[in-house]
């Protein structure tokens, strides 16, 4: 506790937790954060690190894919062979862009852009029908801006967009220095793709409608969607991507589509050659030299106020770990994940699921037809705890040449992932796929599978354990199981069914008297200020708020019926949890992208929705964590 300034709890729970080691705390240099998640993340990537060293050394690995893991880690940690290579391995692909004449040349390889992951003006992937979960779709969207949101580019962010694009372009120009492209050509490449930006900045969705994502599902006819994507030739790119060409395609962004034909075109063809030249250089950057990889990231630490590049090792460790997810995680859930813990906490699991369905059915505002479909729901929930029982079989596909180039090796297994999940579009959905992997400091629930998440790698203090009291361990990985759970019924995933089809089972009052309740919710939070650095963008975060408020009222209602419930461990543990520091930068970030609130006001804003806050620290309305009764929120 911070017990310098004497903070007191009822003004300030983050803070009176939290303060002392705020005041202390410093942020590395390769991250724009530390804390809670972040210093997890951090003694996980360690601790790999250090394994993934020793079984280089030994040679000796656990299972084949952990070594082709290892094998790229030292690849990307081979600094001398990159540094040689330099460019090299980026030109003929280079050229590949620069040699396209016009929207027909750019037709012939159309397929070859999609599975070589080059930029295109359009996004294509095969996912879940979010109508019939069990069965695969295909998808389309519009390629992201180069600042972080659309957001950026209103006439009230032109002196924020001024400076970014200022330190983006200096970047940019810095790398074009290495291409074989004349001075001259540079500087048209850079000017081109700005304004190739700009077209695609004025029909793409901003983050707050990106999170409404029950919005992305817009059927429509392949041939409607051929005809809108004009000139490009997209009924013969689906014909060589796939055996039979689907009937239709979800348009994530219909907008995006109807005004495809202003962004794409015969005119503005060397506009987008040219941004998809620099997009190419940019990603490819970071996988060539130490010179090509610290330039390329000047932006990107830029916007997240971060001093320095992690170093080769973090670099090739993250790699390897984005690569081969699955089967690193399986290898750290198997070593260092505890089954005694495991079991306690699909104990803990079964415990709020068996509570929520209590309170969804004393619930005074919904229908029992409603409260029965909710508790289906519920009873049918999946709970994926500590990591799967093997990987994914793409990953015994995939190769990784000792002796190829960092980029290849990294475009030869990207491409590879890419032509199998094309290859799924005719076969089920494979409904027992985790979406994080057991080495995540993370959690989630997927809406489309019903199925709640847990890696191995979160089941750590302060969030669990086994010597942590039960009161602390609700306030923790309980409150974060409760939020999981609330997201089957938050403002998306509450349009979803049992089995996870968008599919509305709410009676028309019932849905208005939930939407009453969200837009309490937005209320409570909109405006809020961070730090003086940025407001809260209500609607934005309002799903993750509906979570957080589920978790903490169903574990609360956990500890009315404990013997020895500790409320005073409860609530600090809580705070515990959310302690974070972050850079300036990060957080003006973070408020306008992210739809997860700042740490300190989910540590804050809602205990004082709960009577037992007041109850427990004595909270008065003169007190700054007071809120009067009719302001506070309870949806679940």
């Amino acid at each position: 506790m911070n017990k310098e300034k004497e903070i007191r709890i009822q003004d300030d729970l983050y803070q009176h937790v939290n303060g002392a080691w705020l005041n202390e705390a410093k942020i590395p240099d390769d991250r724009p954060t530390t804390g809670g998640f972040a210093n997890l993340d951090k003694d996980v990537e360690e601790l790999l690190i250090k394994d993934f060293k020793s079984m280089l050394q030994k040679d000796e690995y656990p299972d084949e894919n952990v070594k082709k893991a290892v094998n790229l880690f030292a690849i990307a940690c081979d600094i001398k062979k990159r540094n040689k290579e330099g460019i090299r391995p980026l030109k003929k692909t280079l050229r590949k862009i620069e040699k396209l004449k016009n929207p027909r040349a750019l037709n012939k390889n159309l397929k070859d852009f999609v599975l070589d992951d080059l930029p295109l003006p359009f996004n294509i992937s095969v996912d879940a029908d979010m109508k019939d979960t069990l069965h695969h779709c295909v998808m389309i969207s519009g390629p992201s801006t180069i600042l972080p949101d659309t957001t950026y580019y209103k006439p009230e962010m032109a002196k924020q967009k001024e400076s970014l694009i200022a330190v983006w372009s200096e970047m940019v120009s810095q790398l074009l220095a290495f291409t074989p492209l004349s001075l001259e050509d540079q500087n048209v490449f850079l000017k081109d793709a700005l304004a190739f930006d700009e077209l695609i900045a004025g029909l793409v969705k901003s983050s707050e409608e990106w999170a409404d994502y029950v919005k992305v599902y817009n059927p429509m006819k392949t041939v409607r969607v051929a005809s809108l994507l004009k000139p490009m030739k997209f009924k013969n790119l689906l014909e060589d991507l796939f055996t039979d060409v689907p009937e239709n395609i979800i348009v994530a962004d219909p907008r995006f589509l109807k005004g495809f034909k202003s962004l794409y075109n015969v005119e503005t063809f060397d506009l987008y050659k040219h941004w998809a030249y620099v997009k190419t250089l940019l990603a490819a950057s970071p996988l060539l030299s130490s010179k090509l990889r610290e330039i390329s990231s000047v932006y990107r630490r830029t916007l997240s106020g971060i001093a320095a590049n992690p170093t080769i090792e973090k670099q090739a460790y993250r790699l390897a770990s984005e690569n081969f997810s699955e089967p690193i995680g399986l290898y750290y859930g198997k070593t260092y994940f505890g089954e005694e813990a495991k079991k306690d906490v699909v104990e803990m699991v079964k415990e709020i699921i068996e509570t929520y369905k209590k309170r969804i059915v004393a619930n005074d505002f919904l229908a029992p037809a409603t409260k029965d479909k909710a508790v289906l729901k519920l009873s049918t929930m999946v709970v994926k705890m500590g990591y799967p029982d093997k990987s994914d079989e793409i990953y015994d596909k995939l190769e990784v040449d000792p002796y190829g180039s960092l980029l290849d090796v990294v475009s030869q297994i990207t491409k590879a992932k890419i032509e199998n999940s094309f290859a799924k579009l005719y076969k089920p959905v494979n409904r027992g796929q985790w979406v994080m992997p057991g080495h995540m400091v993370n959690a989630c629930y997927n809406p489309y599978t019903n199925d709640i998440t847990f890696p191995a790698a979160i089941l750590q203090a302060p969030f669990y354990s086994i010597k942590q009291s039960r009161s602390e361990n609700l306030g923790g990985i309980g409150a974060v199981v409760g939020h999981e759970i609330s997201h089957a019924f938050d403002n998306n995933g509450a349009q979803c069914d049992e089995n996870g089809n968008l599919n509305n089972w709410w009676t028309k009052d019932d849905l208005k008297n939930f939407k009453v309740k969200t837009k309490a919710m937005i209320k409570q939070w909109d405006g809020l200020d961070e730090q003086g650095i940025g407001k809260v963008n209500g609607t934005l975060v309002v799903s993750e708020n509906i979570a957080d408020n589920g978790g903490m009222a169903v574990t609360l209602d956990i500890m009315s019926h404990m013997k020895e419930a500790d409320y005073t461990a409860y609530f600090i543990n809580w705070a515990k949890v959310w302690c974070r520091k972050s850079k300036a930068e990060y957080v003006k970030l973070l408020l306008s992208i992210d739809v997860h609130s700042p740490a300190d006001l989910r540590a804050n804003i809602q205990p004082r929705n709960f009577s037992e806050w007041y109850e427990t620290f004595k909270v008065k309305p003169s007190d700054k964590m007071y809120i009067a009764p009719k302001k506070r929120v309870v949806i679940w």
